[in-house]
């Protein structure tokens, strides 16, 4: 056994701290490079070829290329973000209007209108549909008499 053995104390509390922090930065980095690279994308204003300069860049010349990008088109990087996120929530809004529109009640006329059909086929008696009348009448709140 040459090998020398390091144990807890033998690594001291400023190394640690140190290390946690290089860690740290090394992880923001991999999401500021992630945040960059999709917002390149997001660009609807950005041309082709400027979306494929801005890529090459933030690849070739890693560090360099995200500085470079977020001190030249950082400001609107927030901006874009917001109005992506209000399209999302106004396209699930849309959605979620149409979903609740299609299950809408049926109006106090339609179901009257029902009603009326299903006593003149004998269904119902007189009575059964002056109750059902004054039911549909009175949930729709309208006053019944």
């Amino acid at each position: 056994m040459s090998a020398q053995t390091y144990l807890a104390y033998d690594y001291p509390l400023l190394s640690v701290f140190w290390s946690m922090l290089l860690f740290f930065l090394w992880i923001m980095w991999f999401v500021l490079l992630f945040r960059v690279i999709v917002d390149i994308f997001r660009d609807d204003d950005m041309s082709g070829w400027a979306k494929a300069g801005w890529l090459a860049f933030t690849i070739l010349l890693p560090f360099l290329g995200i500085f470079v990008y977020v001190i030249a088109r950082g400001k609107n990087m927030g901006r874009r973000e917001i109005s992506q996120a209000r399209a999302q929530q106004e396209a699930f809004d849309a959605h979620i209007r149409e979903a609740a529109g299609a299950q809408e009640r049926p109006s106090s006329i339609d179901e009257l209108a029902k009603l009326s059909d299903i006593r003149a086929r004998g269904d119902i008696t007189d009575e059964e549909f002056r109750r059902a009348k004054e039911l549909v009448l009175t949930d729709y709140g309208t006053p019944s008499r």
